[in-house]
Parts: structure tokens; C-alpha cells; sequence
């Protein structure tokens, strides 16, 4: 009953997806069109005067409409034309949509009187948005905003209903990460859109306390490197003195000293010349 009732909606022309509007009149316009939605195509209202045209997507014939009567050869069942707005729509787009258009016109012999394109683009919609927020270490906030869905989505930021400023900004604003410095508060609404959707989350964010545990380690760290290394200074300097003392001593008890005493021996004669003879002792240290 669920596919019948699918099928009944979609010849109809009914299509709960989103809908789109482009401005056709224009030979050469580009038009977006949403997966799984309708897109409308605004016609020249000549269209209703011309015998035959003939509509073709990537060179492939789609319509044939003679004296504004769609002949049965060729039918493309999702392309309806609504007479009374002059316009075209095609329901239920999917990617194979995507392509260039061209809208040949006839005059009533046959001859081809003039040409009309148009590119059309199908992208996915965003669906949904979700924002997470965290405190950082100098008391900033990192805020990421990411989407479901969507093709080529383009962010923005907003803080309470105005533009982010740069001196509320470390980083640039048009990315899905931002960074909000030290004492931003607010509501914050991010917006993520493309060609054919437009979805936006807001998270009112107070401001994050500066954590200076970080900070305070790294002094301590750097403190107690310079104490290891200026106690390691000392050992190698006390080290070097020490061997410098311990050389000197070896030194000077390398050196040998003379003692040389003179004394007269008891007992001995004395030479003719009624001289003494004196005697002496060394001793070797």
C-alpha cells in the first residue's frame, strides 16, 4: 500500500523533499536543485506561442510538445509542465538530474528557430548541525560545528546576532573550527548552508577558567634542570680540584732531599799536617 501510495505522489508531482526555485528566462542561467527534492524552472512566457519545442537533458530528448501537446514518443514521467506559470518541474531529482539542459524551438515547417540552455546542479541537503565546545588551557574555547549531509557546505558564525570580531577571534571564522580567546561569552549560533539548504545550532557558552597547571609544571621542570645541571657543575669542578691536590702530593713526594751533616769522628788521627779530617754523613729522604 506504502509503494502505491509512493507511486501516486510521485506522478502527481507531490514530493516531500525540498523544494527549489531558478529563474530560467535567462539563456546560459545555473540552477540547483536538492537530492530527493523539486525544482521549479521559471519559463519565457513566449514558450505557450511556439508550435514545437523539444526539451533535452545531455542530449537526451526528455519532451516533445507540439502545438502545446506532449507527444507520447518521448515522456519523462518526473518532468511535469505547469502551463499556468510557465514553468517545469521535475520531482524526486537524483544525481543523474545534473546536467546541461537545452530547449529547442521550431517554427510550424519544421525549421529550427532558436536555442535555450541551462545547467543544473543537484547537491544534498544538510539535515542537521551539532556543536561541541572545550576548554583550552589559556582559558580560550574551542568550538566545533560539524554537519550531517550536504554537499559543498559552507559555514558562518554569529555571537549573539552579530558578526564574530577579530579580537574575539584566534582563528578565522569561515571554517567549521573556530577558537573564542579568553572571556567570550554568549550565544553562538553556527550556520552551515549550501545552494539548497540553509540549517543553523545555537549554544549559548560562558567563559572557560585559565588553567596554569600546565604553565607552573613547565617552570618547576626548567627548575629542576637547572638544579641537576648546577649540581653535576659543582661535582666536576670539586672533581677536578681534588686530582689537581692529589697530582701536587704525588709531586712532592717524588722529590729527593739531601741531609748532610758534618761532625769529627772520636778516635781519629789527625793528618801530618796537624789538620783534622772531617767526616760526613748523607741521608737520603
Amino acid at each position: 500500500m506504502a509503494s502505491w501510495l509512493g507511486l501516486l505522489l510521485m506522478m502527481c508531482g507531490v514530493s516531500h523533499g525540498v523544494e527549489t526555485y531558478c529563474d530560467g528566462r535567462q539563456n546560459g542561467t545555473q540552477c540547483y536543485g536538492a537530492l530527493g527534492g523539486t525544482v521549479n524552472i521559471q519559463l519565457m512566457s513566449q514558450i505557450l506561442e511556439i508550435p514545437r519545442y523539444q526539451l533535452f537533458r545531455n542530449s537526451v530528448k526528455i519532451r516533445d510538445v507540439k502545438n502545446n501537446t506532449v507527444l507520447p514518443n518521448v515522456t519523462e514521467h518526473r518532468l511535469l509542465f505547469v502551463r499556468s506559470n510557465v514553468t517545469f518541474r521535475i520531482n524526486n531529482l537524483n544525481k543523474n538530474d545534473s546536467g546541461n539542459y537545452t530547449l529547442q524551438f521550431f517554427c510550424s515547417d519544421g525549421t529550427l528557430s532558436g536555442l535555450w540552455t541551462l545547467r543544473l546542479f543537484i547537491q544534498a541537503p544538510v539535515s542537521s548541525v551539532l556543536l561541541v565546545s572545550e576548554c583550552l588551557s589559556q582559558g580560550e574555547m574551542r568550538v566545533s560545528c560539524s554537519s550531517e549531509g550536504g554537499d559543498s557546505p559552507q559555514y558562518s558564525w554569529t555571537l549573539d546576532g552579530r558578526t564574530l570580531t577579530d579580537a574575539e577571534l584566534s582563528v578565522n571564522n569561515e571554517t567549521n573550527n573556530i577558537t573564542l580567546k579568553q572571556n567570550v561569552s554568549g550565544c553562538l549560533v553556527c550556520s552551515v548552508r549550501n545552494n539548497v539548504s540553509d540549517v543553523s545550532k545555537e549554544q549559548c557558552i560562558a567563559t572557560c577558567e585559565a588553567d596554569f597547571l600546565p604553565l607552573i609544571s613547565g617552570v618547576v621542570s626548567a627548575l629542576l634542570i637547572l638544579l641537576v645541571v648546577g649540581v653535576a657543575l659543582v661535582c666536576v669542578q670539586r672533581k677536578k680540584q681534588k686530582n689537581k691536590s692529589t697530582k701536587k702530593e704525588k709531586e712532592d713526594q717524588e722529590v729527593m732531599y739531601a741531609d748532610v751533616r758534618v761532625m769529627q769522628q772520636q778516635g781519629k788521627p789527625v793528618d801530618e799536617g796537624g789538620e783534622k779530617v772531617l767526616y760526613g754523613q748523607v741521608k737520603f729522604s
